[in-house]
């Protein structure tokens, strides 16, 4: 299924398990129907299962959204007291979309309470209290996590999930890997079908720790080794160190979870020479989450860290927020400078990220999917320094296998239902869907202004397709070379506005 054809669905108001690949466009697609019900007036609570991925879409845990809090299971009192509090029922009661990202770490159990909490707070006894509820997610990725020593069970074991039965839709197009033979490593051990060529593939890209390569971020399974790497690579350089303190605002429980969560941290130590990663999305500025470069020293005026990219762009990190909102309003927000030391981190915090190159030590991998979510995150072979490898890195949970066939089988129904659909039909349903919601219906010239990335593929084929090294060389070449923007965007199959961007991000011309 394309991104756009899991826009419409969304639009039409259906409940829905947004799933695909690594870099199958998940974050994207989701974002794209935030803004969608943003511009017409609702806003939707967006959450996630973990800190970490709550703080990547300026959202709040499930957990605490839902009023749970760390709850093993919820008693009739337990009902009684969260329905009561102020807050989280008119949070609760005022909601229309609820999101949950990174579902494939909420165990069952939890699922089920935030379900009973939507419906007794709502008084309302559809699956969610009503609410249309969108899960994103990819369940081959890390799974949830046991507590009190009892297993964990994954989401859609769940009762609550079997009540919403919401639409499959599974993203099939590729954003992140575009090297075939990697790309075939990663199927491969998606589907539980690794074999000799593909360790082999893997065993080519084995590497020391002296030659990996020290401007190349180290991934490892454990917070001790991150450390350890990161502390002793600061302390090599001789440079004066610089320090930055995170500012907070807000009640003491929300600024605790915040500060757990945020990739920076409370105090980020620098030096000249210091590998640096990005930890915030802020593309016109020329970085994403995930960015890699070296701090190559401070503005003169703000004293603010200056980063060279790996594209050659010199950028000026400057402070960022970091937020707990709910219903568009910031309940709570930390602001610091969107750095952290990169030359090592954890696989678990690497989750959601791309990288042009990464070190890996996965010896030590311990959970199903670890391995996996280590080396999807790399986009082609040649970017990968492998340290080590046991067999759990290439397994992920036999559970999920048959889950998956039945999954893609579920998202090709839904993608032949909805492709029938006359487009008269469709628009009545996505209106009347607003009109439930609450919402602001668009008028005739906002509607003509909204395009699909499809339409536009038809005369730019390349238009919002990632840039290979081999295309940014012809951009660079082509503009070096004095091409006017419209005849590079002709050459490239791209729109004017995508060279611009390009060009920016590169550097080449000011922002």
């Amino acid at each position: 299924m394309t991104q756009d054809q899991a826009l419409a669905i969304m639009k039409s108001g259906a409940n829905v398990f947004l799933t695909g690949e690594p870099g199958a466009g998940k974050t994207h697609t989701v974002n794209r129907y935030v803004d969608y019900l943003r511009q017409h007036g609702i806003e939707p609570a967006l959450t996630a299962s973990t800190g970490i991925a709550a703080t990547h879409i300026s959202g709040m845990t499930v957990h605490s959204w839902s009023g749970i809090g760390i709850a093993a299971e919820l008693s009739p009192y337990d009902l009684d007291r969260i329905s009561g509090n102020e807050r989280i029922y008119k949070r609760l009661s005022k909601a229309k979309v609820l999101i949950v990202d990174e579902i494939s770490m909420l165990d069952a159990r939890t699922l089920g309470m935030v379900d009973q909490v939507c419906r007794a707070v709502r008084r309302n006894h559809l699956a969610f209290g009503g609410l249309q509820t969108v899960f994103v997610g990819d369940f081959f990725q890390l799974p949830p996590v046991a507590r009190e020593g009892r297993g964990a069970q994954f989401a859609f074991r769940s009762s609550a999930w079997a009540k919403l039965q919401p639409t499959v839709c599974y993203l099939s197009e590729q954003y992140r890997q575009d090297d075939p033979a990697y790309l075939s490593v990663l199927t491969a051990i998606r589907s539980n079908d690794v074999r000799q060529e593909h360790v082999g593939a893997l065993e080519s890209r084995a590497a020391s720790r002296a030659g990996a390569g020290q401007d190349v971020v180290k991934l490892f399974s454990h917070n001790i080794d991150v450390d350890r790497i990161n502390d002793r690579e600061l302390a090599k350089l001789e440079a004066k160190e610089r320090s930055f303190s995170m500012s907070a605002k807000g009640p003491a429980h929300l600024i605790d979870t915040l500060k757990r969560s945020c990739l920076s941290p409370e105090a980020l130590r620098l030096k000249p020479g210091a590998a640096v990663m990005f930890t915030r999305n802020n593309q016109p500025a020329g970085f994403v989450n995930g960015t890699l470069g070296t701090v190559v020293g401070f503005d003169h005026d703000t004293g603010f860290p200056k980063v060279r990219t790996r594209h050659g762009s010199v950028i000026t990190a400057e402070p960022m927020d970091w937020k707990i909102e709910d219903q568009g309003q910031a309940l709570a927000a930390v602001q610091q400078v969107p750095l952290r030391l990169a030359w090592a981190m954890t696989i678990h915090k690497s989750q959601g990220m791309s990288l042009d190159a990464a070190v890996m030590d996965l010896g030590s991998a311990f959970e199903y999917g670890q391995g996996y979510v280590a080396l999807s995150r790399v986009r082609r072979l040649s970017g990968l320094f492998l340290l080590g490898c046991n067999r759990r890195a290439l397994e992920v949970h036999p559970e999920i296998l048959e889950e998956d066939r039945e999954l893609r089988l579920m998202s090709q129904a839904a993608e032949s239902e909805f492709g029938t659909m006359a487009g008269d039909e469709r628009d009545d349903i996505e209106r009347r869907f607003i009109e439930a919601c609450g919402g602001r219906i668009a008028a005739e010239a906002e509607k003509k202004k909204s395009f699909s990335v499809e339409d536009v593929r038809k005369s730019h084929p390349k238009a919002y397709s990632r840039w290979s090294p081999e295309e940014e060389q012809k951009l660079v070449a082509m503009f070096k070379d004095g091409r006017a923007v419209k005849e590079i965007a002709r050459q490239l199959d791209r729109k004017r506005g995508g060279i611009t961007a390009r060009l920016k991000k590169l550097g080449l011309i000011e922002s």
